[in-house]
C-alpha cells in the first residue's frame, strides 16, 4: 500500500515532492481525512466527471464524528453543537437530493439516500451554528424573550446610574466596563455614600469596579432564567440523542457516505482552481506523459515522455532534470491511482496500473543502525525481491560502491526484477551499466541534453541515446577554477572525453 500524507515517516508523496499539491487538494476538504478512496476509482472517476457538469454550492466544514457514534452507540447523550454537525451534514445531502441532477450515477446515488422521518421531523430543532432553536419550545421561546428583555433593561438602568447626579462625583468615567464577564461602573472611594453596590475588581488606578445592588437584583432573575434555559435544552438535546441513537445504522451510513461525497466534490473544486486534469489508470503497465508540469515547480518545462518498455535508463548532464524527470513519472503514477488532479495534455496522456510505487530516491546511509549508501540500496532491492507489478524509480543508482562491480550487479538485479514484472526507471551516470542494459530490448534510453554553446543544460531528453554528464562544464558554471579544469581533462585524457 501507498503511505499517506500524515504518516510520520516520509511518504511517497514528500518522496516525489507532490506534498504540496496534495495538501492543496486536502484544503478543499470539508472534514479532514486521508487523501485515498476506497474502492473502485474508475468508478469514483465517473461520479467525479458528472459532477464536474454541475456549478454546486461545496459542504460546509464539519467535525470527525466517529467520538459521537460511539457515544450514540452507548445511549450516550450530545450537545446541541454535536447534534449540528450531524444535522449539517444531512441537511446537505437533503440540499444535493433536491439539486437539478440529471439522469445518470450520480442522480442514482442521491435517490437512493433516505432520510428517515424520525430525523427529518428534528432538523429544525437545531440551528446552523449548533443551538437549539427557541421556536420549537414555546417555553423556551418565552424565556428567550424574556432575558433579552432583562438583559435590555439592565444595560439601560447601568447608564441611568452612571448618568445621576448623586453618583456623578464620583464617577471615574460615563463607562460600561465588562469585567469577568458581568457589566460594570469604574467609581472611587467614597462611593457607599450614596449607593449600595458590590465590588467584582479594581483598576490599576485603584478604582473600583462595582455592580449595583438593584442591578444584581435584575442579575438573579437573568441567572434563573438561564438556568431554566439549560433544563429545558438539556431535555431537548437528551430527547434527539435517543432519536438518533435508534438510527444508527442510518448515522453510519450517512458519515461514510458524506466523506465519499466530500472526495468528489474537493477533487472537482480543486481541478477547477488549477485547471487541472484527471487521468485514471489503464490496464497494462504502460507510461506516456504528454506536456506534464510537476506541481513542485512554479514555472516549469512541461515534459513529454513515453515510458512504455519495462525499463528507463535515463543518463546525462548533471543537474539537467534527470531526477525530476524520474519523479514526474512516479508522481503521475501516484496522482493517477489517487484520483489526484495534475496539468498534462490528457488525451495523449497514459498510465497503466500498478500494485504498488517505489522510490528509491534518498541516501539511506544511518550511522546510528550500521547502515552504509550501499547497504541501505541492498535492503530496498531486497524487498521488491518479494513483490510483483510494482513502479520503481531509483535515482542515482551508482551511489556507494565500485563502479564496475555494481554495474554488473544492478543489470543482473535488474533483468531479474523485470522478470517477476517490475516497471524500473533509473537515473546514472554509470556509463558501463548504461551500456550493458542498452542491448536488452526491454531497456529504453533517454539523455538529458546539454548546450553546448551556452553551457547550460536544456531540460530536454534525446530518446534512445546514452547522454554524456558534462562534469566537466558542470565544474565551470559553479565556479570551479579553469586551471582545476583544465588538469583534470588532461588527466581524464582526450580519448575518454571523445
Amino acid at each position: 500500500m501507498l503511505q499517506d500524507a500524515t504518516a510520520k515517516e516520509p511518504s511517497i508523496f514528500d518522496r516525489l515532492d507532490i506534498d504540496a499539491h496534495v495538501l492543496r487538494l486536502q484544503h478543499f476538504f470539508a472534514r479532514e481525512k486521508p487523501v485515498m478512496m476506497e474502492g473502485d476509482y474508475t468508478l469514483h472517476y465517473h461520479f467525479i466527471s458528472e459532477l464536474d457538469r454541475y456549478d454546486f454550492t461545496p459542504p460546509a466544514k464539519v467535525k470527525n464524528l466517529d467520538g459521537e457514534l460511539a457515544r450514540l452507540a452507548k445511549d450516550g447523550m450530545l450537545k446541541s453543537d454535536q447534534i449540528g454537525e450531524f444535522f449539517t451534514i444531512i441537511r446537505y445531502f437533503i440540499y444535493l437530493k433536491n439539486y437539478a441532477f440529471k439522469e445518470g450515477r450520480l442522480r442514482k446515488f442521491l435517490d437512493e439516500i433516505t432520510i428517515p422521518e424520525t430525523i427529518h421531523r428534528y432538523l429544525t430543532h437545531v440551528t446552523p451554528d449548533g443551538q437549539i432553536n427557541p421556536e420549537v419550545d414555546e417555553e423556551l421561546f418565552g424565556i428567550d424573550r424574556a432575558m433579552t428583555e432583562k438583559k435590555r433593561h439592565l444595560s439601560q438602568r447601568l447608564v441611568q446610574i452612571a448618568n445621576s447626579q448623586k453618583l456623578g462625583p464620583y464617577m471615574v468615567d460615563k463607562q460600561v466596563h465588562i469585567v469577568a464577564g458581568e457589566e460594570a461602573i469604574l467609581v472611587r472611594g467614597g462611593y457607599s455614600h450614596v449607593i449600595k453596590a458590590t465590588i467584582i475588581g479594581r483598576s490599576s488606578g485603584g478604582f473600583f469596579y462595582i455592580v449595583p445592588s438593584e442591578i444584581s437584583s435584575i442579575k438573579t432573575e437573568l441567572e434563573h432564567l438561564d438556568s431554566r434555559k439549560a433544563e429545558i435544552i438539556y431535555r431537548i438535546e437528551k430527547e434527539i440523542s435517543s432519536v438518533l441513537g435508534g438510527q444508527m445504522l442510518f448515522l453510519k451510513f450517512i458519515n461514510r457516505t458524506f466523506d465519499r461525497f466530500d472526495h468528489y466534490q474537493s477533487r472537482v473544486l480543486f481541478a477547477r482552481s488549477g485547471n487541472f486534469e484527471f487521468v485514471v489508470p489503464e490496464p497494462g503497465q504502460g507510461i506516456v506523459l504528454s506536456r506534464f508540469a510537476h506541481p513542485a515547480l512554479s514555472n516549469p518545462k512541461p515534459i513529454s515522455v513515453d515510458f512504455s518498455k519495462s525499463v528507463l535508463l535515463i543518463t546525462g548532464v548533471n543537474a539537467g532534470g534527470k531526477t525530476m524527470l524520474l519523479k514526474s513519472l512516479l508522481s503521475a503514477a501516484v496522482m493517477a491511482r489517487y484520483l489526484i488532479p495534475f496539468r498534462c495534455k490528457k488525451d495523449e496522456t497514459r498510465i497503466g496500473r500498478f500494485k504498488e510505487i517505489e522510490a528509491i530516491i534518498d541516501d539511506p546511509q544511518n550511522v546510528a543502525g550500521d547502515i552504509s549508501t550501499f547497504a541501505g540500496r541492498m535492503q530496498a532491492f531486497h524487498r521488491l525481491f518479494r513483490k510483483n507489478d510494482v513502479l520503481v524509480g531509483v535515482d542515482e543508482i551508482e551511489l556507494g560502491t565500485d563502479s564496475d562491480e555494481a554495474s554488473a550487479l544492478f543489470k543482473v538485479m535488474i533483468e531479474s526484477l523485470v522478470d517477476r514484472g517490475c516497471k524500473i526507471v533509473i537515473t546514472t551516470h554509470h556509463k558501463r551499466l548504461a551500456a550493458l542494459l542498452a542491448a536488452n530490448p526491454d531497456v529504453g534510453l533517454l539523455a538529458a541534453l546539454y548546450d553546448e554553446e551556452k553551457r547550460v543544460p536544456t531540460y530536454d531528453f534525446l530518446q534512445g541515446s546514452i547522454g554524456k554528464s558534462y562534469a566537466f562544464e558542470t565544474a565551470v558554471r559553479y565556479g570551479v577554477p579553469s586551471p582545476v579544469i583544465a588538469e583534470a581533462k588532461t588527466l581524464y585524457g582526450e580519448e575518454k572525453e571523445r
